[in-house]
């Protein structure tokens, strides 16, 4: 056999393992995009609560709302008890369910996880949706630039890392001991690859994707499914609410194609949409770009353009409602 004839048969056996890897893809993505909406897991088998955090709006109302819709009583916790009771009178008025309600800053840090404990006692967890987060600053800036920047750093920490393994440590015990349980962790597009501009954020996210990937590891073997989504853009208050197109998904049609997702992906982008960006990303916008300073230049101006003209929208409104 010549030297060609040896290159040849290599050359065939790498094109065919990365035709089958994109093979592999193409069904996953279809089993878990498009079969998803026909043949997806029934949620009720997990347990008769869910716990959602972060609940009065955005992704997390919305997931409380699918919750509800598919069969669960929800536990809601977030910081503002008006919009708490306004949040559970919806669900009760619309979908029949039981809710409960528990109010703490997540901000706070250490403190609120007995006040937590204490209310869940005595309910069947079967699913928990780890959804609290809060982005800062809302726009571009370096890290030093950033208003406040000792305390917004602690806060932050506190709401997007600390909150993950806490409210896991106080649901995963009754899970274990009934075999079977889902915990669903909302990470970010932004933890996929590192971003400037919004270290704090991205950071804390990759901190949310590699322990649910770990947790996943250590616990499917006992019957316990931990999902990690990292979504694109969604039309949240974090995102000021930008108006939904194909690229932008309303929370409510995320979330409903997200729980879809759970049993067939344990890392998802939620939707499709937000999973072909992220392809789309990985290939255009490679790592070496992002961390260049051409691109932290352009990025910078773009977010300080944003930020002045969102200030001077708010002016605006401010003068109308003066008016």
């Amino acid at each position: 056999m010549s030297f060609t004839d040896m290159l040849t048969i290599i050359g065939g056996f790498v094109v065919l393992f990365h035709l089958l890897k994109l093979a592999w893809r193409c069904w996953c993505g279809f089993r878990q995009f498009f079969l998803s909406d026909f043949w997806h897991a029934d949620l009720r088998t997990y347990g008769q609560w869910a716990v959602v955090t972060g609940a009065t709006g955005g992704i997390g109302k919305a997931y409380a709302s699918e919750l509800a819709r598919r069969g669960l009583n929800v536990v809601l916790i977030s910081r503002s008890d008006d919009k708490l009771q306004m949040v559970a009178k919806e669900i009760e008025d619309q979908y029949g369910r039981k809710t409960h309600t528990i109010r703490v800053d997540f901000t706070d840090g250490q403190s609120i996880y007995p006040v937590i404990a204490e209310g869940l006692r005595g309910l069947e967890i079967g699913i928990l949706v780890n959804n609290v987060g809060m982005i800062y600053p809302n726009h571009f800036a370096y890290f030093l630039d950033m208003p406040d920047v000792e305390q917004k750093t602690t806060q932050v920490i506190n709401c997007n890392i600390l909150s993950v393994p806490e409210m896991t440590r106080l649901v995963l015990p009754g899970m274990v001991e009934r075999g079977t349980g889902l915990i669903i962790n909302i990470s970010s597009e932004v933890a996929v690859h590192p971003q400037p501009l919004l270290s704090l954020y991205s950071a804390t996210k990759i901190f949310v994707t590699y322990f649910s990937r770990c947790m996943h590891a250590e616990y499917k073997s006992r019957g316990i499914t931990v999902q990690c989504v990292a979504p694109f853009m969604v039309s949240t208050n974090m995102t000021q609410n930008m108006p939904a197109n194909c690229l932008v998904k309303t929370a409510s049609a995320f979330a409903r194609e997200a729980l879809n997702t759970v049993g067939h992906s344990n890392y998802t982008s939620g939707c499709l949409s937000h999973a072909l960006q992220s392809s789309a990303l990985t290939i255009l916008l490679p790592d070496w770009l992002r961390m260049s300073s051409f691109l932290i230049g352009k990025l910078l101006g773009f977010g300080k353009a944003d930020y002045e003209r969102r200030v001077c929208k708010e002016k605006e409104k401010l003068v109308g409602k003066e008016d």
